[in-house]
């Protein structure tokens, strides 16, 4: 059954695994994006994500339903996580099981593509130089000067 969620808490990806497994399913594609500590050659420091509340929901379980038909299964879960996040944390997860592989990937990979596409949330790095940028979401962004921001 598709499930999808966005929220504050850590993401467990094992939890999504778990959510699709089914015995007559043989893949499971997990895919998950973390906080990297470079972006555009910066050093990131955190990252701090904000969503437009319910909408973000909304448009999330759209998204799943169609990785669902596209995949064929019903076996979708995805995660997308918002506030501030330190590199390495996971900041969205996805797991897609079917019967055979090139389901699971494909519904995973419309998953992703979408969410950076489509769903209300933004994405703002804090970079080590103390300098914070809010990012567009399908376009690299542009180097800027800025005034250090103040300490956290």
């Amino acid at each position: 059954m598709p499930w999808w969620e966005v929220t504050a808490d850590p993401i467990d990806p094992a939890v999504l695994q778990r959510r699709v497994a089914v015995p007559g399913n043989g893949a499971v594609s997990l895919f998950v994006g973390m906080v990297r500590n470079v972006n555009e050659g910066r050093g990131v420091r955190a990252v701090e994500y904000e969503a437009y509340g319910g909408m973000a929901r909304e448009e999330l379980g759209r998204i799943v339903a169609e990785a669902a038909a596209l995949a064929g299964t019903d076996q979708v879960a995805a995660v997308h996580r918002v506030g501030r996040l330190g590199v390495g944390e996971a900041s969205v997860a996805i797991a897609v099981s079917s019967p055979h592989r090139a389901d699971a990937f494909a519904g995973a990979r419309h998953v992703i593509e979408e969410i950076k596409r489509r769903l209300p949330i933004w994405k703002r790095e804090h970079y080590v130089d103390g300098c914070s940028e809010w990012l567009s979401g399908t376009e690299p962004p542009a180097a800027t000067p800025c005034a250090p921001a103040p300490p956290s």
